[in-house]
């Protein structure tokens, strides 16, 4: 099993990470279970289910929901407070208004992953296939939605860091 080291930081580093959730490239709920066996926290914001970065669906429920900024803010807090020694990941689903743009992407993911396998393309050679194939065949619409994507992350952490800073 091929395991990001970023997940197994989030097991030993006290660090809230808010993202879009997790690339449908991986394995979601795989991804799902190993960050509960490294105590990771993982909260789906404002949503029951856990998005998949450029969809707001991943057919996977969320281990935890928060609505707001001061609730994400009190988990962080409380997590801290208790010494846990782990992270915490936030995913905050795709805009609604970008989630068409979303699916384009994830047909392109999905055709790009079988062209992948087909050609007989591992390892190393993955990413960089995958991110050329998924930009050729959206148009560049790829970065535009990453470029949504971060601004809607950036947004909603510096939310919930004015609410933390005033818990703190």
């Amino acid at each position: 099993m091929d395991v990001s080291a970023d997940l197994t930081e989030l097991g030993r580093t006290p660090v809230a990470v808010v993202c879009a959730g997790a690339k449908s490239v991986l394995d979601i709920p795989r991804t799902l279970e190993f960050l509960e066996t490294q105590g990771v926290c993982v909260a789906a914001y404002g949503t029951d289910e856990f998005p998949a970065f450029f969809s707001r669906h991943s057919g996977c429920k969320a281990p935890c929901r928060v609505d707001t900024p001061q609730q994400a803010a009190s988990l962080i807090h409380a997590s801290h407070k208790l010494q846990l020694g782990n992270g915490l990941l936030l995913a905050v689903p795709i805009p609604e208004a970008a989630e068409a743009q979303g699916a384009q992407i994830e047909a392109a993911i999905q055709e790009s992953l079988q062209e992948a396998e087909q050609r007989g393309i591992a390892g190393a050679e993955v990413t960089p296939f995958l991110l050329e194939s998924i930009r050729n065949k959206t148009g560049g619409a790829s970065l535009a939605a990453n470029i949504q994507l971060v601004k809607n992350n950036a947004a909603a952490g510096s939310h919930i860091a004015v609410v933390l800073a005033a818990l703190a």
